[in-house]
């Protein structure tokens, strides 16, 4: 985790634009985004690599299907800490481990929300004896296992543009 700087980017809708088709094919060339806009491939390079410089674009990779990968269980684990409000120490440790996909820092009564992929039942038992279990200040955890996933993906509504592109 980082502490990150409030930094107010200044988006136009041709950036927007941009960010849609990249977010429905990250694979698209700098040559078909720039047909795609009506733009000269040279100012739609310069764009994209404002995009990424200003941490709006933060990466491009593929989707892998984690059961193809024998990670079939997905849970979230809420966790609650003995640390004082705010305090990060822990869900820096947790962040670290493996398994661990998503970890939010959350208001109620639990202080942390992750996200775990696993094999098994089994597995997951093991993360939370051997991974968890080893972390001091831990109070308690709650997981709750999926059964079943209607709907999942990390596409960002961008304002001012509908789901087509």
């Amino acid at each position: 985790m980082q502490n990150n700087i409030l930094k107010l980017v200044s988006l136009d809708d041709i950036d927007l634009r941009i960010l849609n088709y990249l977010q429905q094919d990250g694979r698209m060339t700098n040559a078909a985004l720039a047909a795609a806009l009506g733009m000269a491939p040279s100012a739609m390079l310069e764009r994209v690599r404002k995009l990424e410089k200003n941490r709006v674009i933060r990466g491009f990779g593929p989707r892998i299907d984690p059961e193809s990968l024998g990670l079939k269980l997905l849970a979230f684990i809420q966790v609650r800490t003995g640390e004082g409000p705010g305090s990060l120490r822990i869900g820096k440790k947790l962040a670290a481990l493996s398994g661990v996909l998503e970890l939010h820092h959350i208001a109620g009564e639990d202080c942390f929300l992750m996200k775990v992929r696993a094999r098994d039942p089994q597995s997951l038992a093991g993360f939370l004896r051997q991974q968890l279990g080893k972390i001091p200040g831990i109070l308690s955890t709650r997981t709750t296992i999926v059964l079943e996933t209607l709907s999942e993906n990390n596409l960002i509504p961008i304002p001012g543009i509908s789901n087509g592109k």
